[in-house]
């Protein structure tokens, strides 16, 4: 299991949002790239990038992004926006490690696997963000029919390398997980699921990795202090 802090970008800042509603920061960083070295310094053997504008449909950090890519060299997942599979492409030519599509793949799923077959499956993660069982895209501001258990064997057809699964009812909160949901979705398909929401606490992290998800992504609980990152890594698989 990786251990993966986020750095979610938002007019140029870092930020924590509750979540995902704009108006609702409640970590304000203005250096991002200062603040993703510093994982990498700490120990992070995965950095979760999230451009928040490109999500909202608001903007884009693509020259933040790119600077963080240019600084770092441990391998970046990226989400947040890509809406097009130009600005797939562009991302994984600046050497992003692993895109992060949602709202793109749900609408035209043939995309997963187009990219998947020109750049390999490894590159490419599909984002599955539920609210009360059903799917969400466009920044988590509209809500669909479909369920994140059948839509991740959808996407595990199409050649998806990995899932991320958002559990919207516990995002930002720092209440702790609820895992059922992320159960149903490992029972689901093969292919390795990295997880986020709600993680406040080791006791949480070592619920986690008592799953066998692949990866957990940490946020609020990490620039709160509520997660001493050090200690976090300890549970990271070697």
């Amino acid at each position: 299991m990786l251990i993966i802090p986020a750095v979610d970008i938002k007019d140029g800042k870092c930020v924590q949002l509750v979540q995902g509603m704009p108006g609702t920061e409640q970590v304000i960083i203005d250096d991002p790239i200062g603040a993703a070295m510093k994982w990498e310094e700490m120990g992070a053997s995965t950095l979760h990038l999230i451009d928040l504008d490109g999500a909202l449909g608001t903007g884009t950090n693509f020259h933040i992004i790119k600077e963080i890519i240019r600084s770092l060299s441990i391998p970046v997942q990226l989400g947040g926006g890509i809406r097009t599979r130009e600005y797939a492409q562009k991302l994984l030519d600046i050497g992003v490690e692993r895109i992060i599509i949602g709202t793109m793949a749900i609408k035209n799923p043939e995309i997963v696997q187009k990219l998947s077959r020109e750049y390999g499956s490894d590159h490419i993660m599909v984002a599955v963000d539920s609210k009360d069982s059903k799917v969400l895209i466009k920044g988590w501001t509209k809500k669909t029919t479909m369920e994140a258990p059948s839509l991740a064997r959808l996407f595990e057809k199409k050649g998806a390398g990995s899932i991320l699964f958002t559990n919207v009812n516990v995002e930002g909160l720092l209440k702790g997980v609820d895992i059922k949901p992320l159960k149903d979705l490992i029972m689901a398909v093969k292919i390795p699921i990295v997880y986020s929401g709600g993680v406040t606490s080791i006791k949480d992290i070592k619920i986690l990795k008592k799953t066998g998800v692949r990866g957990v992504v940490i946020g609020s609980a990490l620039y709160k202090g509520k997660i001493d990152f050090k200690e976090a890594l300890k549970y990271e698989d070697p």
